[in-house]
C-alpha cells in the first residue's frame, strides 16, 4: 500500500513533477507564486489559469520553498511512499518475499510434479507406494489384455477389447455421406440475354440509307 505525500522543502524529488495547464482555483492575489517560478498565467473569471504545462521539479533535484508552497496551494501531492517487503522472517527462518505470491495453482503444480517423481522412483525400485500403485494396477491390466488377445482366455473387463481385435470391421464407423446438393455450390442462374433490337428500315424512317 502506498500513500500520497506532499513535496517537502529540502527533500529530493524521486520523479518529475508537472503542473498542468488550466484553471487553478487560486485567487488573482496568488500570481506572485507563479511569477517567481516563471509560469505563464492569466486571470480568467476571477481565478488564475496556467497557460501551458510546466515541469516544476525535475527528478533527483532538491525541492525549493516556492515549489513546495505552490504545490500545496494547488493541493497537489506528487509523491507516494510505502513499504516494499524484500524478506520475511518466520519462526527462525528467513525467505524472500516471492514466496508470498504463491497461489493455489502453483501449489497444485508443485504437488503433482513431486508426486510423479515419487511414483517413478517407487516403480523403479519395485517398492509399492500410494503414488505408484495406480500405475502398477494399470500396467498389470495391460498385461492381462495382451494375454487375452493372444489366447482364448477372456474375462469381463477384456471382452470388448477381444471383440474389437477379432472383428474390427464391426466397430468401424461408416463415413457420413455428403449429399451432392450439400457439396455442390449453387450455380448462379444465367442472366437472360437481351432481346435483339429490331432495326427499322429506311422506308419506315422516311429516307433510304443507300442512294438509288
Amino acid at each position: 500500500m502506498r500513500i500520497s505525500a506532499p513535496a517537502k522543502i529540502g527533500a529530493f524529488a524521486p520523479e518529475d513533477v508537472w503542473v498542468r495547464k488550466g484553471g487553478t482555483g487560486l485567487e488573482p492575489t496568488k500570481t506572485s507564486f507563479l511569477q517567481a517560478l516563471n509560469i505563464a498565467s492569466k486571470i480568467n473569471k476571477g481565478q488564475i489559469d496556467i497557460l501551458q504545462d510546466v515541469l516544476l521539479i525535475r527528478s533527483d533535484t532538491k525541492i525549493g520553498s516556492s515549489e513546495s508552497v505552490l504545490l500545496s496551494l494547488l493541493n497537489i501531492k506528487p509523491f507516494s511512499y510505502g513499504l516494499t517487503c524484500n524478506h520475511v522472517y518466520e519462526e527462525g527462518k528467513v525467505y524472500t518475499s516471492k514466496f508470498l505470491d504463491t497461489n493455489t495453482d502453483m501449489i497444485i503444480n508443485r504437488f503433482t510434479s513431486t508426486l510423479s517423481v515419487v511414483a517413478s522412483i517407487s516403480l523403479a525400485l519395485g517398492l509399492p507406494t500410494t503414488a505408484s500403485i495406480p500405475h502398477s494396477i494399470l500396467g498389470a491390466y495391460k498385461n492381462l489384455l495382451a494375454i487375452t488377445v493372444e489366447t482364448n482366455y477372456v474375462f469381463e473387463q477384456a471382452e470388448l477389447v477381444k471383440k474389437m481385435v477379432e472383428n474390427p470391421d464391426q466397430f468401424v464407423q461408416a463415413p457420413t455421406q455428403v449429399t451432392k446438393t450439400e457439396t455442390k455450390e449453387k450455380e448462379p442462374e444465367p442472366e437472360p440475354e437481351p432481346e435483339p433490337v429490331k432495326e427499322e428500315s429506311g422506308e419506315d424512317m422516311g429516307f433510304s440509307f443507300f442512294d438509288q
